[in-house]
């Protein structure tokens, strides 16, 4: 119990410096400096990370019990940013509206210092905050939608929240501490209020009209490496698949069994079925469909929903396949599993797929009963499904796309039937990138492999090729190669071929890595501690050399990401 508690830790952590927390950002700055007391930001931060937990565990429940809507908390807290705002503008209209709040000072944190209207701020800001969703934010909203809250659950969700507010406190006490330096602001307190004012109201404007999420999807994915090291190690999986399951992580995942490499295709599994499905969008009449009709079809299976960052930047690639590829027999179903209650609204639903232009058939799985039927565990996470009906590719998160481009046009052409090529436009859409993709070095996901065949969970020996191709990955010495890592034996080496600018790899164990480029040391890496990414190279420019990495025993490698 206490290292999912770590781990739910630690990714709250890595939730509160993402690009998710860009919307709710300018608010915690702004409301956080006006006001001298240091109880306020507390006041604030409290109350976001109290509403979030409860409205995540229970929210949906409650509102269904109530015959409210789902989004109505969320219209009700945007509502509520509005008040706060017109409070910091009129200062008349503030001491109106913080009267009734004014209990709340009287006990708790912010007493004597406007701590009621911040704890009414921070609730408002929990209600409207949508961090990314990761495996641990994932495992509590599924368990949540099915009903099955229990003691680790609720602690879970709580040891997320304590990470994410930490250091969003801490921002928010950096912004009160600069507003004190300078003397200027302090001169200008009424005009600082009333700036803060038109920023919570523009803050405000941009959740009520849907901005917050075009807003944060702007940023680059810079924590998405540090979010997998931390939440999809092997023992974050085995805890929260304990979680998710009541306990029990043995049965192997569809995942795990796709990923596996076999010598056939009859041997890959069956798809399940789509079941439980709310509602279509963007089928005839709304008609339900099935993977059973949909056979000789060549079908992907991308489950997503439509606040989710990571799952907004995989849309340009979705919709170029769809529009390039389904009069060849392609058809793509986005799986929608809501992992917020304002995302289980068919009409909420339906607007963003207008907005974001999707036009091929959507499923809502309000209920998450096709989330499990797939046993899936990650936004946004694709299956590609052969014209079989088995599952023949499977990938969480972004990246990936030329290697699924590459498939979807192998099984088409099994179809027996001409593969169109892309045209220029809609490969603008779907660019490929001149950085080595990411490479995954235990066995279960391994590509652009060279050397002797792998030896499965056991220490084998591994002799480094005399050429690696670009991209490319070898190993020599002592290697025990696992299915989501590797572990260093004596003399191990690791060699890659590499195109890019930055270049990272999570490391776990201890000892040290010496990092030499093109023939000549580098660096040395020490690894100690729990299992993170480490930065191997930076340059200014990409550049494209010979990574050749040199293990002590025991040190754990996962993957490489780029930069």
């Amino acid at each position: 119990m206490i290292v999912l508690l770590g781990i739910g830790f630690l990714a709250g952590l890595v939730t509160a410096i993402s690009p998710c927390v860009l919307p709710v950002l300018p608010i915690i700055l702004a409301t956080g400096a006006t006001s001298e007391s240091r109880r306020r930001p507390l006041a604030i931060i409290l109350g976001l990370a109290t509403s979030f937990v409860v409205f995540t565990l229970a929210g949906s429940a409650l509102l269904s019990q109530l015959g409210l809507p789902q989004d109505f908390l969320r219209d009700v807290a945007i509502a509520l940013l509005f008040v706060v705002a017109v409070g910091l503008l009129v200062p008349r209209l503030g001491e109106v509206v913080a009267r009734p709040l004014s209990r709340l000072s009287r006990r708790g944190p912010a007493r004597g210092s406007g701590g009621g209207s911040g704890l009414l701020l921070g609730v408002s800001l929990g209600l409207v905050f949508v961090p990314c969703a990761g495996p641990v934010l994932t495992a509590v909203t599924v368990t949540a939608a099915s009903g099955g809250v229990g003691v680790r659950t609720v602690l879970l969700s709580i040891a997320y929240a304590i990470g994410v507010a930490l250091p969003m406190l801490a921002i928010a006490y950096g912004g009160q501490r600069f507003t004190r330096g300078v003397s200027a602001l302090r001169r200008n307190a009424l005009v600082v209020r009333r700036v803060s004012g038109v920023v919570l109201a523009g803050m405000a404007v941009a959740f009520l009209l849907g901005v917050d999420t075009d807003l944060a999807k702007l940023a680059p994915g810079y924590t998405n490496a540090l979010q997998k090291s931390i939440e999809q190690s092997p023992t974050a999986k085995r805890e929260l698949r304990k979680l998710t399951r009541g306990g029990s992580s043995s049965e192997a995942s569809l995942a795990s069994v796709v990923a596996v490499p076999t010598p056939a295709a009859s041997r890959f599994p069956r798809a399940p079925e789509l079941r439980g499905i709310n509602e279509w969008i963007n089928t005839p009449g709304a008609a339900p469909l099935t993977l059973a009709a949909l056979r000789g079809k060549v079908v992907l299976v991308d489950f997503w929903t439509y606040s989710c960052i990571n799952c907004l930047r995989t849309l340009p690639h979705l919709r170029a396949w769809d529009a390039a590829y389904r009069d060849a027999g392609l058809v793509i179903i986005g799986v929608h599993s809501p992992e917020f209650a304002f995302e289980r609204v068919p009409a909420n639903v339906k607007a963003a797929v207008r907005k974001l232009g999707v036009r091929y058939p959507v499923a809502l799985d309000n209920a998450f009963a096709t989330w499990k039927a797939y046993d899936n565990e990650y936004w946004p996470a694709h299956y590609l499904i052969d014209k079989d009906g088995r599952v023949r590719d499977y990938h969480a998160g972004e990246g990936q796309y030329a290697e699924t481009e590459a498939l979807i046009r192998r099984l088409l052409a099994e179809r027996g039937t001409a593969v169109p090529r892309l045209p220029q436009a809609v490969a603008d859409a779907t660019p490929t990138d001149l950085t080595t993709p990411e490479t995954y070095l235990g066995y279960a996901r391994l590509d652009r492999y060279t050397g002797r065949s792998i030896r499965e969970d056991v220490a084998a020996a591994y002799t480094l090729p005399v050429t690696l191709e670009a991209s490319h990955i070898a190993y020599g010495g002592t290697w025990r190669v696992e299915p989501d890592l590797i572990t260093a034996g004596p003399g191990a080496r690791l060699r890659l071929a590499f195109d890019a600018r930055k270049v990272y790899l999570v490391l776990g164990g201890a000892g040290s890595v010496e990092v030499w480029v093109d023939g000549r040391l580098a660096r040395v890496e020490r690894v100690a501690g729990y299992t993170r990414l480490h930065t191997l190279l930076e340059s200014s420019s990409p550049r494209r050399g010979l990574l050749e990495l040199r293990f002590t025993p025991g040190v754990e490698a996962y993957a490489f990401t780029f930069g």
